[in-house]
């Protein structure tokens, strides 16, 4: 009898209180505190940011002096087409990063412990992504290092660069979202990576980033004229070395705005599933 009052008077006993609702203000707060464990991870695994900063160097290296005087006649005016470009796909591809992240985190159960936290449902997810944003600006500043020490001047200034800058880094953060949905859906790291490679590929080489649609056999040009990453790199381009903006830059924040629409409740929907 003794055992069954002790139990009873337990269950009576409220335990610690964990809100049935969540502001979006205090999800956020809880998000960026667990985007700075995303971000001291650096500490132990370096190698990481080692690879988003290479990487661009090489694409920069091949496609400028390698390619420049087959397009453009001479590498100094491809250099100039093609940096925005590059800026745009070396932070694209960089985004497969953060679906290949979160399957890991939580093939390893490190999910688990946020789940039995009085933490937002969403702020592991907010974490994991604000953390990598900050990692991909670091591939953009790298890129814009190497592109000023081989002679690139940006019209646009240090406003246009900025500006340039953040488009991509917007973009970027929806498709983290995309690619959080699909870490999350997949079963493996190696299945996420595959899978996102595969379809960045058309996107980022199927759109204005090396090539002008308009020289394009017709049915790549269409769909390199509809492709998002055409207009971000258009409006990368026109703020950075002068031209049309508005119009790409508004078809950028549409884009962008769409698939945070779509793939952020995907995105927590499949987590909680998940995990």
């Amino acid at each position: 009898m003794s055992a069954v009052a002790t139990a009873q008077a337990q269950a009576a006993t409220p335990t610690s209180p964990v809100p049935r609702r969540i502001s979006p203000v205090t999800a956020l707060r809880h998000g960026l505190l667990l985007a700075w464990r995303s971000l001291l991870r650096i500490k132990s695994n370096p190698e990481e940011v080692l690879g988003l900063t290479f990487m661009p160097v090489m694409f920069v290296a091949l496609f400028v002096f390698v390619f420049g005087e087959a397009m453009m006649g001479d590498w100094q005016s491809y250099r100039d087409f093609i940096i925005p470009g590059i800026t745009a796909q070396s932070v694209i591809f960089a985004t497969i990063g953060t679906g290949v992240s979160l399957n890991t985190d939580i093939e390893k159960g490190i999910f688990d412990r946020f789940r039995s936290l009085p933490v937002a449902r969403s702020a592991p997810l907010i974490g994991a992504v604000v953390g990598d944003l900050v990692r991909y600006f670091l591939t953009v500043v790298m890129v814009l290092i190497v592109a000023v020490a081989i002679g690139f001047r940006p019209e646009g200034g240090v406003l246009g660069t900025a500006g340039a800058v953040a488009v991509v880094m917007l973009f970027a953060f929806g498709l983290c979202w995309l690619s959080a949905f699909v870490g999350l859906l997949l079963r493996t790291a190696m299945a996420v990576n595959t899978f996102g490679t595969i379809w960045m590929f058309p996107l980022t080489f199927g759109s204005s980033t090396f090539v002008q649609p308009e020289n394009m056999p017709g049915w790549m040009e269409a769909f390199a004229t509809v492709n998002p990453v055409t207009h971000v790199t258009d409006a990368m381009r026109g703020l950075m070395l002068g031209g049309p903006v508005a119009e790409p830059l508004l078809w950028s924040l549409l884009w962008t705005a769409g698939i945070v629409a779509v793939f952020f409740p995907l995105a927590v929907r499949a987590y909680r599933r998940r995990s």
